[in-house]
């Protein structure tokens, strides 16, 4: 379960969400919670992809890396 958090918008902005909210058919704090979890996904995401890549790099630049690679293979899927 959500714990509730307390925010101070300034008035335009509320206003702004207020209307956003309106046109969605919802409520001012589900805009935001919808605005907060959509943040947080696309931040935890990058860093994921920053994480990839810095190992990537890592990966391309150490032949003993590299080699480990090389022999797991490559992973694939089965369809079907």
């Amino acid at each position: 379960m959500g714990v509730p958090i307390s925010i101070r918008l300034d008035d335009d902005v509320r206003a702004e969400l207020e209307t956003q909210a309106r046109a969605h058919g919802i409520g001012l704090a589900t805009l935001l919670r919808d605005i907060a979890t959509r943040a947080a996904r696309d931040a935890q995401r990058a860093r994921i992809r920053q994480a990839s890549e810095a190992i990537g790099h890592r990966v391309a630049s150490d032949a003993e890396a590299r080699a480990f690679y090389e022999e797991i293979g490559t992973p694939t899927t089965n369809a079907g």
